[in-house]
């Protein structure tokens, strides 16, 4: 910030001290307004930006008090420094309980507001730049869209913040309802492309026979029904982002296709002879194992590694339970604002509950949970008593509860269930281990024990 670009407000109701510091902050090469009482500053303050604001405290009418408390209420950014006549202790404590910067006593030394004022523009610019670099680390970091401070999610913002500037095809991996397209969103909009189309088509939704036609569009006369030409997703597309979800629904004739596509970076209408050219970033998704399907012969494996340049998995929501309250809190001011409520947080009890649920639907379960809540919800805090019956009454679902195939040891099966609930407890309790004890009915000891037999790490 340069000092000519630097506004200071002078309030005071003196006109030889408003002349005063004009003429010197004007030699200083600041720009300088004067205000001979509050009424006349709020006017200056709603019609320009200040950066410091200089008052003093005793002037008639209003004082420096109210207008300090006015600034703070519309510019919090700007600097307020008092300047009173009246050196009480009481004054100035209060000045600076209502966030005044700092005060200066009359007769002040020109020196002493110099340096006040100086320093006080350097807190200024050290606010401001803190602020910015927040707001860039976290655009970089976790985008808008997404929710969680979890290690596994933190380690979907990096990779996303890695790959979105780059040409480079992504592949989404994750169990239905996760949020990949969430994270194809993400990529697209920290891309050099988030100015362009981002359009995302499920391709298990659409019937075999029409994928190809709405992929890559139709020429007049093409088949029954084509009565006029259309275009498809990727011209759509053209210059941005083509999300591709449920890529492993895609019939492999059609995948030969959208490999030649991939390749040459041209795509032929059905029913069409020329080709057309089109610059679009693919991003995929799948719940499969699609190394599984290349195996099984149900999918290419040129396309998959066309595809599988970089691959970004998304945690299942049993992978990250530590995110749950900062979810629900998520959904809940969403659909507050989306039904017009006033819904303030969710009760305990019934945090706990859904903390306890082991969500096969992942995220998307979970924002149903919400918003079905929500909706019931009469008394500004959502209670246990309006949760879906699945949530307050759970049947078991731990993953290895079942007997494999091919049998096995039931020591080896029991110790599996047995580390899966002592890490959840850890989880539930936010690795406090003598609340993550309570919660499994056993002595901190025993659990501790427990914990070593199992050679779990204490830290959770």
């Amino acid at each position: 910030m340069s000092q000519d670009a630097v506004r200071i407000l002078v309030v005071d109701d003196e006109r030889s001290m408003r002349e005063f510091l004009e003429i010197f902050f004007a030699r200083e090469g600041y720009q300088a307004v004067t205000a001979g009482d509050v009424d006349t500053a709020l006017l200056a303050l709603d019609s320009d930006d200040f950066d410091v604001v200089i008052s003093d405290v005793q002037m008639p009418d209003k004082d420096g008090l109210e207008l300090l408390r006015a600034v703070k209420e519309a510019a919090p950014e700007t600097v307020v420094i008092m300047i009173t006549a009246f050196a009480t202790t009481e004054t100035a404590i209060e000045a600076m309980k209502q966030g005044a910067y700092d005060y200066v006593t009359k007769p002040f030394k020109v020196d002493e507001l110099r340096l006040v004022v100086e320093k006080a523009l350097e807190k200024k610019l050290l606010t401001s730049e803190n602020r910015r670099l927040r707001s860039e680390l976290e655009s970089h970091t976790r985008p808008r869209s997404l929710v969680g401070t979890s290690n596994a999610m933190q380690q979907v913002y990096e990779l996303v913040s890695q790959v979105a500037c780059t040409k480079t095809n992504v592949l989404v991996s994750g169990e239905s309802g996760t949020g990949k397209e969430l994270v194809a969103r993400a990529i697209h909009d920290q891309s050099g492309r988030k100015d362009h189309p981002f359009v995302a088509v499920n391709c298990g939704a659409i019937p075999e026979n029409l994928l190809e036609s709405e992929l890559f569009g139709h020429v007049k006369g093409a088949f029954t029904g084509a009565f006029q030409n259309k275009a498809g997703l990727f011209e759509s597309a053209d210059g941005g982002t083509l999300f591709l979800d449920e890529i492993g629904e895609v019939p492999l004739s059609l995948q030969v296709k959208l490999l030649r596509v991939i390749q040459d970076k041209h795509i032929r209408k059905v029913g069409g002879n020329g080709d057309d050219p089109v610059d679009v970033r693919i991003v995929a998704a799948t719940n499969r194992d699609l190394q599984q399907e290349v195996a099984g012969g149900t999918f290419r494996e040129d396309l998959f590694y066309r595809l599988n340049v970089i691959q970004i998995h998304v945690p299942s929501l049993r992978e990250r339970m530590e995110d749950v309250p900062l979810l629900v809190q998520h959904f809940i001011q969403k659909f507050a604002r989306e039904l017009g409520k006033e819904i303030e947080s969710i009760d305990d009890e019934a945090l706990a509950r859904i903390q306890a649920y082991d969500f096969p639907g992942n995220v998307r379960e979970l924002e149903n949970t919400i918003e079905r809540a929500a909706a019931l919800c009469q008394e500004g805090r959502i209670g246990v008593e309006i949760l879906p019956p699945a949530i307050l009454d759970p049947r078991p679902t731990l993953s290895s509860s079942r007997l494999p195939l091919e049998g096995g040891s039931l020591d080896d099966m029991l110790a599996k269930i047995e580390s899966e609930l002592l890490r959840e407890a850890l989880v539930r309790s936010g690795g406090v281990k003598k609340k993550a004890a309570q919660l499994l009915g056993v002595s901190f000891r025993s659990f501790r024990y427990r914990l070593e037999k199992l050679g779990i790490d204490e830290s959770g």
